[in-house]
């Protein structure tokens, strides 16, 4: 029996998804159709924001909008989920924020030149051959894609060849630890563990992932019903891309499917 089969019961009109782990690798779906990936989306402009940082356009402490580079991509420099939203000091509370990557590719254009949607498809896309994913708006929320190219995301994620493994593993370690703070649908978090980019499950509950997962797993979800997760250790990941937006059916149908593939694994 596959080991995504539960995913064919979950209540979209379509579902695609894959597994990387070895030689139990598999895939479900149509894993070429393209999907609105929402926060899944931030995921990818991350990898591209610490390639900008190997590359020296800025650093990971270079001042950013009212904080640094490393505050914006960990959701702990106090700016609001949207422009205009109440803002906090940096380092008071991790506040969940699109906006603060909207701050950081503009920051990346003004440094480089370079439209950030152009620097992420030459940077991440083209040498990992995502030829079906856009970035078509929003850094933090507004890029487009497919599984067989979010696997190939994930494989770079568990064996990169983009960036040192030294840059990856501080972007999969919790920046500014003792934060509290909102998960999406999830509610307060004490504490909210984080990456630069990455949600880092920790102790969090309730949350998407299977309770029996690591406290190291990292990944993100959206709101257009999409989730990318991996135990980096583990050498495992999973993408599900779906076409039904997230809400009440999700939290306890992610979770038990989460941990019943972990299980499994």
């Amino acid at each position: 029996m596959s080991l995504l089969a539960p995913f064919v019961d979950f209540p979209a009109p379509n579902v695609a998804a894959a597994l990387i782990a070895g030689d139990r690798s598999e895939t479900l779906g149509d894993t070429k159709r393209v999907f609105e990936l929402a926060s899944v989306t931030k995921l990818l402009a991350a990898y591209g924001f610490l390639i900008a940082c190997e590359e020296e356009v800025f650093e990971l402490d270079t001042p950013c909008g009212p904080a640094t580079v490393r505050h914006l991509l960990a959701h702990a420099s106090g700016v609001g989920f949207k422009e205009g939203d109440a803002t906090k000091e940096p380092e008071q509370r991790r506040i969940y924020s699109s906006y603060g990557f909207e701050l950081l590719a503009s920051e990346l254009e003004r440094l480089s030149g370079i439209r950030f949607a152009d620097y992420f498809h030459e940077a991440v896309c083209e040498p990992l051959g995502m030829k079906d994913t856009e970035l078509w708006g929003s850094p933090g929320h507004e890029a487009r894609s497919t599984v067989d190219d979010l696997a190939a995301f994930a494989r770079e994620l568990l064996d990169p060849t983009l960036l040192h493994p030294d840059t990856l593993a501080e972007a999969f370690s919790v920046q500014f630890p003792d934060l509290d703070g909102v998960v999406p649908g999830y509610g307060m978090q004490k504490p909210c563990p984080w990456g630069l980019g990455f949600e880092i499950k920790g102790e969090k509950q309730p949350h998407w992932t299977g309770e029996n997962m690591p406290a190291s797993t990292v990944g993100h979800f959206g709101q257009s019903g999409t989730f990318l997760w991996l135990v980096p250790e583990q050498g495992v990941a999973t993408v599900m891309l779906s076409d039904k937006p997230f809400g009440a059916w999700a939290k306890p149908l992610w979770a038990e499917t989460n941990a019943a593939l972990w299980r499994e694994l």
